[in-house]
């Protein structure tokens, strides 16, 4: 058992807590890159989405002015169809061009039914890309928002990593040597070096540490490890 002054163990202490803020830190800002990546995603789905439905109009646009131009035509051929029908001297000429008026008016009419369609479905378009224009704008800005918060919360922390930097080395030049061996050694096993007791619990691994170890701990004057964990303890009131 290895005699240590009290002061030590709050050094090493406070030297554990400078490392665990800066682990923190570091984890939210290894997760950025993935966090603005997530809203570009969003804004590029929702702008794909827009761009989708206005392609789909241009198809309607030009699907329905391909409709007007063969009713048209159609018209143009009917009339055609009624001048020639003046003319006619015979009945058999009358008939088949009679039944060319009535094939033509049923081609236009299967077509302006088309027309109708199309035109249901552009003003469906039409509605839906002009409710979902207002909402990508306001998708888009809050979206803005959220990058310019995560870079200035990404500055911060940098900032604040320096400032523990800093701590970490004038707190660390106070640590006995062989006990910073000790130190980093169970570091390097456990991930967390020092943890506290408290009610005879480990704070590190949530077990009751034996009775007689728990009395000799709150006297401070010894380097204890938890036996289950195997992690320096020190007594912390409750």
């Amino acid at each position: 058992m290895e005699s240590i002054d009290r002061e030590q163990l709050e050094i090493l202490a406070k030297l554990q807590s400078v490392e665990t803020e800066t682990n923190i830190i570091n984890t939210k800002l290894n997760i950025v890159p993935g966090r603005i990546y997530s809203l570009e995603q969003e804004i590029q789905a929702f702008d794909q989405r827009l761009s989708d439905e206005s392609t789909r109009l241009d198809v309607l646009q030009k699907a329905y002015r391909k409709y007007e131009l063969d009713v048209n035509e159609n018209l143009s051929k009917m009339k055609k169809s009624e001048v020639k029908l003046r003319g006619v001297k015979t009945n058999k000429e009358y008939q088949s061009t009679l039944k060319e008026i009535e094939d033509i008016k049923a081609i236009n009419s299967g077509i302006e039914d088309k027309m109708i369609d199309c035109l249901d479905e552009m003003e469906e378009v039409e509605k839906y890309l002009s409710t979902k224009k207002d909402e990508f704008r306001v998708l888009k800005d809050q979206i803005e928002v959220e990058k310019d918060a995560i870079h200035q919360e990404s500055e911060a922390g940098r900032a604040r990593i320096k400032e523990i930097q800093t701590v970490w080395d004038a707190v660390s030049k106070q640590v006995d040597p062989e006990l910073m061996k000790t130190y980093l050694r169970v570091q390097d096993q456990r991930g967390v070096a020092i943890v506290a007791v408290k009610k005879a619990v480990c704070q590190g691994c949530n077990l009751n540490i034996p009775p007689q170890m728990f009395n000799e701990l709150q006297r401070g004057d010894s380097l204890r490890f938890c036996p289950h964990c195997q992690r320096i303890i020190y007594w912390k009131e409750a």
